[in-house]
């Protein structure tokens, strides 16, 4: 893999210190798929596991969805896969690729993305990291099965990265994979969001751990807890300046819609029963949400916990907006440009790491900089310009 990694300086041509930094940066990818384990047998190792998974990434990134997508892609850039990739048997078939996606260890796969993220990446103190869930619609073994793959990931707001994932266990869900995926991640001081499924009392203490801040959603899988938030925010409302409340409101307009967000957050967290048993509960948000479409208005209330000390309506209706980020920003992304839900990659642990290389191919999409083109068109862009390909082989993520 070292003639691998040494080749990348060919294929880039120029010699500016920017240009050696690219180069540093793309070898360091090729490094981390070289120290995967490679699960295959000696006799059947006909092509090098870390080729495979490189050219698989520059394939994902051009649009490539199957593993014969892959291989077609590889015979048509062949000679300049050849200029920082070994491939001393040729371009691997489909069904090579296939089973080696398919026996590849996704731990192993996780933990080079999440090395190569924290190499790249870095997080600002306070930046808002979302985790979220999503279902791979097209991932069940059988016919009629309800064992799809189902992925838990979490997104840094700010540097607009995939920061590591895990898959939920079968028979389990979202609340035994958020743990997981926590131990892995390196948040200290940032402020991680979570839907209703993760406020739990465990997740919470495993945040604050981590050494980082919760803001959790509350609702009715908390029934105490979402009664008595629910029933301080009325006292709240009523006398706000008895009870040391912080108020923010915002209000947008467009599209022929008007929307006001009204956020209060107090630190009466002393009112609840289970108080003791939320670790680091400092604080308490409602927010409000006004929509108006063609002179209809409704209206919408969410309740969250906090571990941040007298957090500022200002900061909680912040971060409870860029929580939605990972479904805007990551989630619609994967379904509509990657077309994640139609993906057929479903053998052994074929569907997991495919996943992993969809996230990874995102994260350098994003990351090209100096482009205003969506992500669509820079996954157009990679297919049919090999410089653009490259650019996005040797980007940074943003760097907060």
């Amino acid at each position: 893999m070292g003639t691998n990694v040494v080749a990348i300086s060919w294929a880039m041509s120029r010699k500016t210190a920017a240009d050696r930094e690219k180069e540093e940066l793309t070898a360091s990818i090729l490094e981390c798929f070289a120290s995967i384990p490679d699960p295959r047998v000696d006799r059947m190792r006909h092509h090098s596991l870390a080729d495979i998974l490189a050219l698989s990434l520059c394939a994902v990134i051009c649009g490539a969805d199957s593993f014969c997508a892959i291989e077609t892609f590889g015979r048509a850039r062949e000679s300049w896969l050849r200029t920082f990739l070994g491939l001393r048997h040729g371009i691997p078939t489909h069904d090579t690729i296939g089973r080696a996606l398919a026996a590849l260890d996704p731990q192993a796969l996780g933990e080079a993305f999440r090395q190569w993220v924290a190499a790249v990446a870095r997080l600002t103190q306070g930046e808002v990291v979302a985790i979220d869930g999503k279902r791979l619609r097209r991932s069940f073994q059988e016919s009629g099965s309800s064992a799809f793959v189902h992925m838990v990931s979490a997104w840094a707001t700010n540097n607009g990265v995939v920061l590591g994932q895990v898959k939920t266990e079968e028979k389990s869900n979202e609340i035994t994979a958020i743990p997981r995926l926590l131990k892995l991640l390196n948040i200290k001081g940032c402020l991680v969001t979570i839907d209703a499924m993760g406020c739990q009392k465990q997740i919470g203490a495993d945040i604050q751990e981590a050494g980082a801040d919760y803001l959790l959603a509350v609702k009715d899988n908390q029934p105490t807890l979402n009664a008595e938030v629910t029933a301080i925010f009325e006292h709240c409302r009523r006398e706000p300046t008895a009870f040391g409340v912080d108020f923010h409101e915002t209000r947008n307009t467009g599209h022929g819609r008007t929307e006001i967000r009204r956020c209060w957050t107090t630190d009466m967290v002393e009112s609840l029963s289970q108080h003791g048993e939320w670790k680091g509960l400092q604080s308490l948000a409602m927010i409000e949400a006004e929509r108006t479409v063609e002179g209809k208005t409704s209206t919408e209330y969410r309740y969250y916990i906090s571990s941040c000390k007298s957090i500022s309506a200002q900061l909680a209706l912040h971060a409870a907006r860029k929580h939605w980020e990972i479904e805007n920003e990551l989630h619609w992304v994967l379904d509509v440009v990657f077309r994640e839900d139609d993906c057929r990659v479903r053998a052994g642990n074929a569907a997991e790491n495919f996943a992993v290389m969809r996230h990874l191919s995102l994260n350098l999409l994003k990351s090209v900089k100096n482009t205003k083109l969506s992500i669509k068109l820079r996954r157009m862009s990679a297919a049919w310009d090999q410089e653009f390909l490259i650019r996005a082989l040797t980007a940074y993520p943003n760097v907060g």
